[in-house]
């Protein structure tokens, strides 16, 4: 597949997924829990690198987005896509779940 954002100075740009390729995310993340939570504060620089941190360690993750303002979540959730170059693979209610595959020079 070309550009999937796998190069660690690529991330701005959110690999992009086929039918089948958000599927099968789907079925793996059903089993996660959130590893991380955003309170009212929003992104913050400490929510940031948890993210980075966080999709470097497990390529797939869910995470929970307080506030009860449906249209603030999509955007924080479209922010946290961009911020650390993660597809949105799916939105359920206060859950976003994100790829970002791991970049390939990671070690063997």
């Amino acid at each position: 597949m070309p550009n999937q954002g796998t190069n660690r100075y690529n991330r701005g740009v959110p690999p992009a997924l086929t039918a089948r390729e958000r599927a099968a995310l789907k079925a793996r993340a059903h089993a996660l829990e959130p590893v991380v939570q955003i309170g009212h504060a929003g992104l913050t620089g400490t929510v940031a690198a948890e993210l980075e941190r966080a999709l470097t360690a497990h390529e797939l993750i869910k995470v929970r987005i307080g506030g009860d303002d449906r249209d603030a979540r999509e955007a924080l959730g479209e922010a946290i896509s961009a911020r650390t170059g993660a597809a949105v693979v799916q939105r359920v209610g206060k859950v976003l779940v994100l790829f970002r595959p791991k970049p390939a020079d990671s070690g063997d």
